[in-house]
């Protein structure tokens, strides 16, 4: 299913096509689409051990480039697996984008020990902040402030029923901003990037948001993943300050905001994580340490 305007069109048939005349080792193989995939990219597991990534929009490119350059760097810095590219596909067969080859991690969405998840997300989070920010380390997509989600936020307050949300969200635009040094980022810690073994976490997933900013983004899994019980478990791994926690859960707001308001018709499963999130954001206990 097609997620935005405007998107290419993506096929078995064409990903077959660009393996014959790009990877022809590999273009025997299986190909499975794969159901969840994200809506940056088309996926397909090729074979039992590799995953094929195109990008769904031309704007999507620069987030497979980041992969290919950074992950084969960060991955050994890290406590939980992460994807490993493989290959690197160019434009063909009437596709016009860069495309990426990746080893498949296996797993499923299904976090039954969510209180474990959160102590090795935590874990996870840490880890990725104390990876050196080298010169050219690229900015993450949610490194900055949310404050440049401003007209999107108010548009979907606008058109959504979200008693005490506008409130929340003008208390977030009065926080103080970061003032700290950028550090490493996945900048897109969602249940969709989570993988599980056995109910147990044991991979993260998608760095195309990845880069260096302000760590609050990355304290949105204490709302877009956790709930009252299991985010103190997430936070009592990190060394976070109450401005950044609450500007991790002014992050948490608006991509719930945005995601309900844009994928409610489109990606009605993607929009109900959207609803869900906002909803945690809005409880009592969001601060609790």
């Amino acid at each position: 299913m097609k997620l935005h305007d405007g998107e290419l069109d993506i096929s078995a048939d064409l990903v077959r096509g660009l393996l014959r005349r790009q990877f022809p080792r590999w273009a025997a193989l299986s190909l499975t689409p794969v159901a969840a995939a994200g809506t940056d990219n088309v996926m397909f597991q090729l074979g039992e051990d590799l995953v094929i990534r195109l990008p769904r929009m031309p704007g999507s490119v620069a987030t497979i480039l980041k992969e290919n350059r950074w992950l084969p760097w960060l991955a050994p810095q890290l406590p939980l697996a992460i994807p490993s590219p493989v290959g690197l596909g160019e434009p063909g067969e009437g596709y016009p984008l860069p495309w990426s080859i990746s080893r498949w991690l296996p797993g499923n969405h299904d976090i039954s020990d969510l209180s474990g998840a959160a102590t090795a997300l935590g874990d996870f989070v840490a880890a990725l902040q104390r990876v050196e920010v080298v010169n050219d380390a690229p900015p993450a997509y949610r490194g900055g402030s949310y404050a440049s989600w401003d007209d999107g936020v108010r548009a979907a307050l606008r058109d959504l029923d979200v008693p005490g949300a506008s409130h929340a969200w003008e208390a977030a635009l009065r926080l103080p901003a970061w003032g700290g040094p950028p550090v490493w980022l996945h900048s897109d810690l969602l249940p969709p990037n989570l993988l599980a073994a056995g109910g147990q976490l044991h991979a993260v997933i998608d760095f195309g948001c990845a880069g260096v900013g302000d760590p609050a983004c990355d304290l949105m899994p204490a709302w877009t993943v956790f709930d009252e019980t299991t985010r103190p478990l997430f936070r009592a791994r990190l060394t976070v300050d109450d401005a950044s926690w609450e500007r991790g859960r002014a992050w948490a707001l608006a991509f719930g905001l945005a995601a309900w308001h844009y994928y409610e018709e489109r990606n009605p499963p993607f929009a109900a994580l959207g609803r869900r999130t906002v909803n945690q954001t809005l409880t009592n206990t969001a601060s609790s340490t």
